[in-house]
């Protein structure tokens, strides 16, 4: 029984700093694989590195919504950056109308740029949305990002949105918000996502699971997550991981080729 952690950011430097530690973790709690985010492109070689170094961490490439004042990415440039082995999607992108305010149509042309490459590499694509899904699956749409599909990461929305992203051909994942008590529509969507949608993450650093809830998250305790999915639906832990596990390897193909 193994478990993948599809998204961490294990790059940051209270983690980086405890790589070995964080590897011996995720050996310890049947992790086999993690997916380390970019954030922005000046911290993207320490993303890379990472993944060059280990055999079982891989990388994405992009910019995230949050980030005003950074470098602005092009098409040309994701797809070059893209082109590194154990680069497997396009990504974090997408839109977040509750940390920013203000004219964010800047937000969604950077959004579109990074639908624009994914679709130029044929990568699946890692999407945040933050109050702002119903614009979010309105690009989607628009950009004819189910051409390559990808995940809606660290899902909070409505089951309608969950469908909606699902009819455009994107996983869900669920990270360890699913465990808090009082996240009980989270709980209830977890019951009703269809296994061979779903996918598991620790967002590492943040959102800790129960029990180590305000605890420096990381890639080990996705296997929390699991655990507490596999009791919502009333199913075995092993079901739970090995769809996970089969999920990702299927979104992110090119994370099952020889490195």
């Amino acid at each position: 029984m193994k478990f993948v952690d599809s998204h961490c950011h294990i790059n940051f430097a209270d983690l980086a700093a405890n790589m070995p530690q964080l590897l011996a973790n995720m050996q310890d709690y049947d992790v086999s694989h993690a997916l380390c985010v970019a954030v922005n492109l000046p911290e993207l070689p320490s993303v890379l590195a990472l993944a060059q170094q280990h055999d079982n961490i891989f990388a994405s490439v992009g910019v995230h919504p949050d980030y005003e004042d950074t470098p602005e990415p092009t098409v040309a440039q994701l797809v070059e950056l893209a082109q590194s082995p154990k680069v497997v999607a396009i990504g974090e992108t997408g839109l977040d109308y509750f940390r920013l305010t203000g004219d964010l149509e800047w937000q969604r042309e950077r959004f579109r740029t990074h639908i624009r490459a994914a679709r130029e590499t044929g990568l699946p694509l890692i999407i945040h949305t933050r109050a702002s899904s119903e614009d979010t699956i309105r690009i989607l749409r628009e950009e004819n990002a189910q051409d390559v599909g990808g995940v809606m990461h660290c899902f909070t929305e409505s089951w309608e949105v969950a469908q909606q992203a699902m009819d455009l051909g994107f996983y869900i994942s669920l990270s360890g918000i699913v465990t808090f008590k009082k996240a009980e529509d989270l709980k209830q969507l977890a019951r009703l996502m269809p296994l061979d949608r779903l996918l598991i993450e620790t967002d590492s650093p943040y959102l800790a699971p129960m029990p180590h809830r305000g605890k420096q998250n990381q890639p080990a305790w996705v296997r929390h997550v699991a655990e507490h999915i596999a009791e919502l639906k009333g199913i075995p832990l092993s079901d739970v991981a090995e769809a996970t596990t089969q999920n990702f390897f299927n979104l992110f193909a090119r994370a099952r080729q020889p490195q």
